[in-house]
């Protein structure tokens, strides 16, 4: 701290560091925390260390809890309630989408216009289930295409093999193999191109959640005002998720038949389908704001 001599430092979500803390105040140096995240699998751990957890808490200059319930459990183990604000979530400020969506929609047309659901952030033993619900949805819509995107580049490989080795007729995007009415399975396997590849499908599957991984971002699509679908291991994002389940945007499912007869009823119904991904962006639009809020208020540590 001596050396770098900064005016002020930002902790994000969890990252509680008793030491850094402590350094960063005797120091003379403001300690922030923003979209500050406390679950109660967290929580429970953290009151086992009540005491330094108090100590480290006391030091805070100021905590932007991303809800009510999170300011409650940091309150709880010592953040005092006059440093606390509940701004909300972070994670719903999302970027304008307008060039994925464009470069989505060339997608499709250059697809034929068939039916596309996307499969994003897929992870280890998640493909394989995926690939069963692909095959159930093709005695349904023959014509349906599987865009699959694995999360780690080193797996691009692996599920190549996987799709190979059962029989898919594939295409892979890093090669440029193009996408003809015979193929089943087009492999995203490049880097920074989720969302287009999320904005070209009708429906979207989101990884790492039928598998017990926690889940990983179901803004991505619902941003792109497709509708989201998850496994049931989502506990990394069950803030977001909640007001999306609400309003209709994102359904869990729990098996590869389950998700194939999610996947069918949105190609079935466009209605409906157009109608969960439009509350999707509604509910990301209705909870906007908390970059403002975090923003003022570090503004204020900075000026005092």
């Amino acid at each position: 701290m001596r050396c770098i001599e900064p005016e002020l430092a930002i902790l994000f979500e969890t990252e509680l560091w008793p030491n850094l803390i402590h350094a960063c105040r005797q120091q003379g140096v403001s300690v922030a925390v923003v979209n500050g995240r406390l679950s109660p699998r967290a929580f429970k751990r953290y009151q086992r260390l009540r005491p330094l957890m108090a100590s480290t808490l006391a030091e805070i200059s100021w905590l932007a809890a991303k809800s009510s319930a999170d300011a409650e459990r940091f309150n709880t183990l010592g953040c005092s309630t006059e440093i606390t604000r509940v701004v909300g979530s972070l994670k719903f400020e999302i970027a304008s989408q307008n060039k994925p969506l464009e470069e989505g929609e060339h997608l499709l047309q250059a697809w034929g216009g068939r039916p596309v659901w996307v499969a994003g952030s897929t992870r280890d033993g998640e493909e394989a289930l995926l690939l069963n619900a692909h095959r159930q949805l093709l005695n349904r819509f023959p014509d349906a295409l599987l865009v699959l995107v694995p999360r780690h580049p080193q797996r691009f490989d692996d599920v190549t093999k996987l799709c190979q080795t059962e029989g898919w007729i594939l295409s892979r995007r890093s090669q440029q193999q193009l996408v003809t009415a015979q193929t089943q399975v087009y492999l995203g396997d490049t880097l920074g191109e989720l969302a287009m590849l999320y904005a070209a499908g009708r429906v979207a599957f989101v990884g790492g959640s039928l598998v017990a991984l926690g889940g990983h971002n179901i803004l991505e699509p619902a941003a792109l005002g497709r509708p989201v679908l998850s496994g049931p291991s989502i506990e990394n994002f069950a803030d977001v998720a909640e007001p999306l389940q609400a309003a209709g945007a994102l359904t869990l499912v729990d098996t590869p038949e389950a998700l194939a007869d999610a996947v069918a009823d949105y190609f079935a119904n466009p209605e409906r389908t157009q109608r969960a991904g439009q509350a999707g962006r509604a509910v990301i639009e209705a909870h906007k704001g908390a970059l403002d809020r975090t923003l003022t208020g570090l503004a204020s540590l900075l000026s005092g």
